[in-house]
């Protein structure tokens, strides 16, 4: 019988220390209702400009800067651009007629902007608002598509660009690969590339983005669900445009990464 109490008063005790010894786990802050992203991130030279990628696309933004002469913001032609006026850092806030916001920390350094390079041949042009509009529009198919929108990320917009600027008419796996890699972003991804002639500039995204989306394998390309970010390149080149779309897939691998 005294071995059965103090078996009980054992078990008790072991109870007692076990329930001690969980930690308390804080809930997850909120998400913010309105996303805003940099083409450039968060860090920009003195005399550099970032065009604001602001989602959910499909409605109308305020866009504030708590520090107007650190960076300056300015809407040209239905986008916004942060401009770093001098070193320091800025809120951008981003706010629609509901009155949700979200707000995106930039700091400007004293550094100069970093000039692109540039391959062999005629000299690639790009152009930020096309790349911006393509965002814009692949996002909107996502969101039609009951999928979600996605943020963009500075390391695909680089290997994208990289990789348009290389003016390739096919897919080269193995440079793409390495493309994403040296940009780094550590996962698999998705890419499409299309190339046309005879278009304006100013029509380069709605016509990449169409010729995607009446192709079966580039739409589903699109709309993956399991993606967390996006890039995009836009080169024109010789009366030739390039367009290649990346999206970040962090559940898969990239087969190149050593």
């Amino acid at each position: 019988m005294k071995k059965a109490r103090l078996t009980v008063r054992l078990t008790a005790a072991m109870l007692t220390l076990s329930l001690l010894t969980i930690p308390a786990i804080a809930a997850d802050p909120p998400a913010s209702a309105v996303r805003v992203n940099s083409y450039k991130g968060n860090t920009l030279a003195v005399g550099e400009r970032s065009g604001l990628m602001i989602g959910p696309s499909g409605t109308e933004y305020t866009v504030t800067s708590s520090n107007p002469d650190t960076v300056l913001v300015e809407q040209i032609t239905g986008f916004w651009v942060a401009v770093a006026k001098a070193e320091g850092t800025a809120n951008i806030t981003a706010a629609n007629r509901a009155g949700e916001s979200g707000t995106l920390t930039l700091t400007v350094g004293s550094g100069t902007p970093a000039v692109p390079s540039v391959v062999d041949g005629p000299s690639p042009t790009e152009e930020p608002d096309v790349r911006q509009e393509l965002v814009r529009l692949i996002n909107q198919t996502r969101k039609a598509n009951g999928v979600a929108e996605l943020p963009v990320s500075e390391a695909l917009m680089t290997a994208a660009q990289t990789l348009s600027d290389q003016r390739y008419t096919w897919h080269h796996t193995k440079e793409e690969c390495e493309a994403v890699i040296a940009s780094g972003y550590p996962y698999g991804f998705g890419i499409n590339l299309t190339v046309f002639t005879g278009v304006a500039t100013e029509d380069a995204a709605q016509h990449a983005h169409d010729n995607w989306l009446n192709s079966p394998g580039h739409f589903d390309t699109m709309i993956k669900p399991d993606c967390d970010s996006i890039g995009v390149g836009v080169t024109e080149s010789g009366g030739v445009t390039y367009c290649f779309m990346i999206v970040g897939r962090p559940n898969t691998h990239n087969p190149y990464e050593p």
